[in-house]
C-alpha cells in the first residue's frame, strides 16, 4: 500500500453567517483563521448558507420574485402597438 498519498484530516469549525451555528468536524479544508473551541484548535471557515440555514431543511419558504417567469417574459417581450 503506497504511504502519503492520502491528503490530511484536520479539526475544522465551520460557522454559518446567518445563524452564528458552529459546526465542528473533521475535513481535508484550511483556513488562516485558527480557534481555539473546547481546549482543541480548529481552522475556522466561514459560510453563508449551511444546513442551519438553508431553506430545505429549515422549512422556511422563500420567494424571489412576486412575479411567474412567464409573467415576466410576456412583459419584457410585449409587443408595442
Amino acid at each position: 500500500m503506497k504511504s502519503d498519498i492520502h491528503p490530511k484530516l484536520n479539526s475544522v469549525c465551520f460557522r454559518d453567517v446567518s445563524t452564528g451555528r458552529n459546526f465542528l468536524t473533521l475535513s481535508t479544508m484550511k483556513s488562516d483563521k485558527k480557534e481555539t473551541i473546547d481546549g482543541q484548535e480548529y481552522f475556522v471557515i466561514v459560510r453563508d448558507v449551511t444546513s442551519d440555514s438553508h431553506p430545505a431543511y429549515t422549512g422556511e419558504k422563500r420567494f424571489v420574485d412576486s412575479a411567474g417567469r412567464v409573467e415576466k417574459f410576456q412583459n419584457k417581450f410585449r409587443r408595442r402597438r
